[in-house]
């Protein structure tokens, strides 16, 4: 798939910290369905290119979805001081941006199509 580029492993990889290949399958599938979700989101056909201006969402929800492994579905935790919290979604805090996006680039029109009369007896 040509969007996994949008985010980079080597990249992702500096962002977590991480040094050795152990976690690669995971972040590939993670970005895999990272930039799956986010085009949904923008509104993208599979044949439309990514924008690299919305790279840093898809950039930090991996970092969201990684450091959230093993944890699946946790809405919270709380055990000896340490309390964990995930959100819903991983995209809400970037809903405002995607909407703005939508909006600059006309991505979200809502129609319900064109409709057309057709005389049948010819123009007069």
């Amino acid at each position: 798939m040509a969007d996994v580029a949008v985010v980079k492993i080597s990249q992702l990889k500096v962002l977590l910290g991480l040094t050795t290949t152990d976690f690669d399958a995971q972040l590939g599938l993670i970005i895999e369905m990272v930039v799956n979700n986010l085009r949904f989101k923008l509104g993208l056909s599979a044949s439309d290119t990514f924008p690299t201006e919305m790279n840093f969402i898809a950039y930090e929800v991996c970092v969201k979805r990684f450091n959230r492994l093993k944890n699946e579905g946790m809405k919270s935790y709380s055990q000896e001081g340490e309390s964990i919290t995930f959100d819903d979604t991983d995209f809400d805090d970037y809903l405002a941006d995607i909407e703005d996006w939508k909006r600059r680039n006309k991505v979200d029109k809502k129609t319900l199509g064109t409709l057309s009369f057709v005389n049948p007896f010819g123009y007069r």
